[in-house]
């Protein structure tokens, strides 16, 4: 296992990735949410109750920015909570590991305080909502506070970001690829691409649209969707 501390790397590299030049998303919902889509596609066919426990998490995160509740570890643990059917959901006491030990994150003292600053940096205005919304799924991914479903709480908080902007995607499949601590050209990248996902809501509605006439919603949230 790696003896560099991945977490320490994040955040230089969140300090140097260009989130200024992230694009412009419309601030509007779009016709199909695609994160309900992936629930109902391909994770509810791998797993009923898992996919019963994200709907539930989404329902609490779209709530959340509904409120503009503030986004910090204990909002993370309350979606956790039904992600994982548990009744407590704290912060990691060691330190944690990814990508078959390739990634290790470190834990100390100022862990959790860091991992909360860097949350509250996801309602501010001084980046696109793209680059916010990116942002914030890898500092879940990173600071890897919980010690299961640390990709579907990123998940979460990326569309609990964007939603705090009246922004919902309509797929969500795309955004499930690896992405590594040390490489800010693929921070930049991830907010691009949510950008690219914005910019389908068209296309969205004319695929939603046939769907419905074959007698098919279903089937719809299936086209793109990948599992996390």
């Amino acid at each position: 296992m790696t003896a560099t501390d991945s977490l320490s790397v994040w955040l230089r590299v969140r300090r140097e990735a260009d989130w200024q030049h992230a694009p412009a998303l419309q601030r509007v919902p779009a016709d199909r949410d695609g994160f309900r889509c992936w629930c109902e596609g391909p994770v509810r066919r791998r797993d009923p109750f898992r996919a019963e426990r994200l709907l539930s998490a989404h329902a609490l995160a779209l709530e959340d920015a509904a409120r503009r509740t503030p986004l910090d570890f204990a909002l993370l643990a309350r979606w956790q909570r039904e992600v994982l059917a548990v009744t407590e959901a704290p912060f990691r006491v060691s330190d944690a590991y990814a990508k078959a030990g390739r990634e290790r994150y470190g834990l100390t003292s100022r862990t959790r305080a860091d991992f909360d600053s860097c949350l509250r940096e996801a309602t501010e205005p001084d980046l696109p909502p793209a680059a916010r919304a990116a942002r914030a799924y890898l500092d879940v991914a990173f600071f890897h506070p919980f010690t299961d479903g640390n990709a579907r709480s990123a998940m979460l908080t990326l569309v609990h970001v964007l939603a705090r902007e009246d922004i919902v995607l309509p797929e969500v499949g795309p955004l499930q690829t690896t992405r590594y601590a040390d490489d800010p050209a693929g921070a930049a990248d991830l907010a691009d691409l949510i950008g690219v996902l914005n910019r389908r809501r068209n296309r969205s509605k004319t695929t939603t649209a046939s769907s419905e006439r074959q007698g098919s919603a279903r089937t719809a949230c299936d086209l793109r969707s990948g599992i996390l």
